[in-house]
């Protein structure tokens, strides 16, 4: 079963729209600086707050965790966030071309995390993790929400329509043209109603998030060591989540770019790939189907298509595009050996299109660009349950969470 609890949100008394940011991973601090000028209460002040210390700034400094805190006690005491009375759910609602995906707002368990029930796929950096960390526990607070997915279930999914055909307290369209909506769910029998739904989970995946996911996680593990009457249902044993349904999900092609070839000709790499590939010129085009791959080098598109007894069909991991990728081309081939540390290998999401490729190699920063099959819902959530993990850069989930909606605080 899965625990999603209701908890009294702090969030915008008004002006969402100018409140609400991009994730605090994916923006620089010269990107979040520039993005947050003029704008005295971007939620940036908050989830990057180096961009109101000198640009030299070290970023894990005690100073930028403190600006942080600083700059939420401002918010608050100015009434720029206000926090509701009472223990509620939140329905957050993302369009974009035409998509529209409802993700409910609640507390995950720290300890349904630490057992598997809320399941990761991914690896964590230490140092990502201690960030994160000393940014919940200087705030007590969860700013960032973690993004949760779970198998479809037709009572909550017609619980939530019913509840979207209300109108929602923020509506409005970001300058990546998103359209983003949130209902407060104050109904004391749609709020039961849901807690008790959930309890039929058997299973939460994280699709985004895993260093949040983590860090509450560690945040939790600390202050119990502190609580001698620790009970569990402590709010530092919870964490900010949004949770949808698997079906209404897009996971876009994760896509790499190489700097080198690894010695080799252009004429020997194709004809060294070859062995585990079929290879065929082609024009710009991306992967329709699993196990094939785009591939720009020397000005021309090419397909590759996974030659059979290359991967096993049974493993989880080993099926991946991404893990058949690098174990038969990357690794051997190219002399990619860890694609989490090696500066060799850059990463473009899929919202950028394959002419971002094209531009990495025609610039000259990188010798040779592939274009993935975006990897499923399904092959994720078989890769977690069986306790296992992906490959890095795996999947790019689109849209991405605006931060500053709704805040999960420790303190009332």
């Amino acid at each position: 079963m899965a625990t999603i609890k209701p908890f009294k949100g702090l969030r915008p008394a008004a002006h969402a729209e100018k409140i609400a940011c991009p994730p605090y991973d994916v923006l620089n601090s010269a990107e979040a600086r520039e993005m947050a000028k003029g704008n005295s209460i971007s939620f940036l002040h908050i989830d990057k707050p180096e961009i109101d210390l000198p640009e030299n700034i070290d970023l894990y400094a005690p100073e930028v965790y403190q600006k942080a805190k600083e700059n939420l006690d401002k918010f608050i005491h100015d009434r720029i966030l206000t926090r509701d009375p009472k223990e509620y759910f939140y329905l957050y609602a993302q369009t974009m071309d035409g998509r529209t995906q409802y993700g409910l707002v609640g507390a995950a368990s720290c300890d349904e995390y630490d057992k598997g029930i809320v399941r990761k796929h991914e690896l964590t950096r230490k140092d990502k993790e201690d960030d994160r960390t000393r940014h919940v526990n200087t705030l007590s607070a969860t700013t960032g929400p973690v993004f949760l997915t779970y198998p479809d279930n037709k009572q909550i999914s017609a619980k939530i329509a019913e509840i979207a055909a209300e109108f929602p307290v923020y509506e409005f369209t970001t300058d990546d043209h998103i359209k983003h909506a949130l209902w407060v769910i104050d109904n004391p029998q749609d709020i039961a109603f849901l807690t008790d739904a959930f309890k039929e989970i058997p299973t939460l995946y994280i699709a985004d998030g895993h260093h949040r996911s983590a860090a509450a996680s560690n945040v939790a593990r600390q202050h119990k060591a502190h609580n001698s009457k620790h009970t569990g249902n402590e709010k530092y044993n919870f964490f900010l989540s949004v949770i949808f349904p698997a079906s209404q999900l897009y996971v876009m092609d994760y896509n790499r770019v190489v700097q080198d070839l690894n010695g080799l000709t252009e004429k020997e790499f194709l004809a060294k790939i070859g062995e585990k590939f079929t290879v065929e010129e082609t024009g710009q085009n991306r992967p329709t189907k699993r196990h094939t791959f785009g591939m720009y080098l020397g000005g021309k598109w090419y397909t590759l298509t996974a030659k059979k007894g290359t991967f096993n069909p049974d493993d989880p991991v080993d099926v991946l595009d991404v893990s058949i990728l690098q174990n038969n081309l990357l690794r051997p081939v190219l002399g990619i050996g860890d694609p989490r540390t090696d500066k060799r290998i850059s990463f473009v999401g899929g919202i950028r299109g394959l002419k971002a490729l094209e531009e990495c190699v025609n610039q000259n920063k990188g010798k040779v660009a592939f274009s993935m099959f975006p990897t499923s819902m399904n092959e994720l959530m078989k890769v977690a349950d069986a306790h296992q993990i992906m490959p890095p850069k795996s999947t790019w989930f689109e849209p991405k969470l605006r931060s500053g909606l709704v805040i999960y605080t420790y303190d009332d």
